[in-house]
């Protein structure tokens, strides 16, 4: 049992002053008034010295690990430990689940990564899977990002689904000339930043990308109704106009990954699906793509959820950026990466907010002046203290 005193508790309406938090096993017992509760011998209380007890993050679109196993083109660094040294780096920001967005390429010509040839993709399906039933600190759970032109890995997908193994699906479509890429300019320059290719070899790779084959939107009903049978989450990817927002939502997305405009994206919200911007997209002051300012959108109110994409570290700096010197904005914007994200994935039942009887991830964040810097001093997953950090003088 822990007693966890002397901060201000971020629930699912406001900031708590004067409380404290009871935990139980691995349960948010009690929220008392401070001094309330009058710990016996076998509680062991936690000083938050007048930080914020906040709920764990949720990231629910994250490829790090896809850096962390092949952090260059030739190497590829042995999985169990990738993933090990992985989480330890994502309690550090304050990120207690985890959905590791595996990409099943087809190919990609600007920076091959040898994380995403198929059976470097099943290795790790199965090591993340393999974490719930043995000693680690977040939950790792599995997010297939699949390329809608990889018609030869259907099967393995659907075999992923039926073993349990998949806790969210999304269908990308990297084609040039839409999406993302519907600048061909921009993509022309991502494909140089990595290779020196000519413009005519480029062009033909833009050539070849837009008159390859791709799955039918049958073929993509079929699997999305198999994960739907299962509570499995769908996700668009990269929406670029409204027919799109249509046609996804015609079998059953509830999620719109990095809407490429704000018009996009109310446009989703209307609909009643969740929208997911980058964080990094915040503290860069935009997108590297020259899409979507996530900022805007969510001072518009058209973005629900925050994941940290390639930077972990990002969410945790997104909130306190957005909440800016509004106190009374922080536990709203605390939802972009706790409840919102938990919603959306149809865990909210158990965790994503400070609520009694829910699971008990939970981060103690304080600030470090003179500037004000938000650091993670203690981390918490289902009611065990995993982590706990002393900032010295």
């Amino acid at each position: 049992m822990y007693l966890i005193t002397n901060g201000n508790i971020i629930t699912e309406e406001t900031i708590l002053e004067g409380f404290d938090l009871l935990i139980q096993n691995d349960r948010i017992a009690k929220i008392v008034c401070k001094g309330e509760h009058v710990p016996d011998a076998g509680t062991e209380v936690i000083d938050a010295g007048g930080g914020f007890i906040t709920p764990g993050m949720i990231d629910i679109h994250s490829d790090y690990i896809e850096h962390m196993t092949a952090p260059r083109p030739t190497s590829l660094i042995d999985f169990r430990l990738s993933l090990r040294e992985t989480e330890k780096e994502l309690i550090a920001h304050g990120i207690t689940t985890m959905y590791h967005s595996l990409s099943i390429f087809k190919s990609i010509d600007y920076k091959y990564r040898p994380i995403r040839e198929p059976e470097n993709v099943r290795k790790l399906i199965d090591l993340i899977d393999e974490t719930h039933s043995s000693k680690h600190l977040v939950r790792h759970r599995f997010h297939a990002r699949f390329e809608i032109d990889n018609l030869d890995e259907v099967d393995n997908l659907k075999s992923y689904i039926a073993e349990e193994k998949v806790h969210l699906v999304s269908f990308m479509d990297h084609t040039p000339g839409q999406g993302q890429y519907r600048d061909l300019e921009v993509y022309k320059k991502t494909i140089r930043g990595y290779n020196d290719i000519t413009d005519e070899n480029i062009d033909l790779i833009i050539s070849e990308h837009q008159t390859k084959q791709k799955l039918t939107v049958e073929a993509i009903r079929e699997i999305a109704e198999m994960a739907k049978a299962r509570n499995i989450a769908i996700a668009s990817h990269d929406d670029d106009s409204l027919e799109k927002v249509d046609l996804v939502q015609s079998f059953g997305t509830a999620i719109s990954e990095f809407p490429i405009t704000l018009e996009i994206a109310r446009k989703a919200k209307e609909k009643g699906m969740f929208t997911v911007a980058g964080a990094p997209n915040v503290i860069l002051g935009g997108s590297h793509s020259g899409n979507l300012s996530a900022e805007e959108a969510v001072k518009d109110g058209c973005i629900d959820i925050l994941c940290s994409d390639y930077y972990p570290a990002s969410m945790l700096h997104a909130v306190f950026q957005l909440a800016g010197p509004r106190r009374e904005d922080l536990a709203e914007m605390f939802k972009l990466v706790t409840l919102h994200p938990a919603r959306a994935v149809n865990i909210d039942s158990e965790i994503g907010s400070i609520r009694e009887g829910k699971k008990a991830d939970l981060l103690i964040i304080e600030r470090l002046e003179p500037d004000q810097f938000p650091v993670i001093t203690a981390v918490m997953v289902d009611g065990k203290l995993i982590q706990k950090t002393n900032y010295r003088i």
